[in-house]
């Protein structure tokens, strides 16, 4: 149900999957997705992407949206458009990250992945 977390605050390691969100009086709707990262190291990126599935089992080949790659602590956000996925009644987040260069490989963030109707966050603002 919306507005919620589909990944709450989470120390990244590696690659993983957020829980399953019931999308409720969302389905169908736009959204406004917000990535928070909290913690970084140097020399890593991390990649997010937003899964849909009408029945909470079959998630599809490809996701509904995926953040652009990130190096860097902050906020940002994405709109997505459900309207144009009828069917998801379901999100997730998957999450994968990478380190590079010298010292420890395995990379570290901190990071949350926020959803909330549109008309949710555009009357917060008013």
């Amino acid at each position: 149900m919306l507005p919620g977390f589909l990944l709450p605050e989470t120390t990244i390691r590696e690659a993983g999957t957020g829980p399953e969100v019931d999308l409720g009086a969302a389905r169908g709707s736009l959204i406004l997705l917000t990535l928070g990262i909290t913690r970084i190291i140097e020399q890593e990126s991390l990649d997010v992407a937003i899964w849909g599935s009408a029945d909470n089992v079959e998630w599809g080949a490809k996701p509904i949206v995926s953040f652009p790659q990130k190096f860097y602590c902050g906020t940002y956000q994405i709109l997505v458009d459900l309207r144009a996925h009828p069917d998801v009644q379901f999100l997730r987040a998957k999450y994968q990250a990478q380190r590079w260069g010298k010292g420890e490989l395995k990379p570290l963030f901190g990071a949350y992945v926020f959803a909330q109707g549109a008309q949710q966050a555009l009357s917060m603002t008013a």
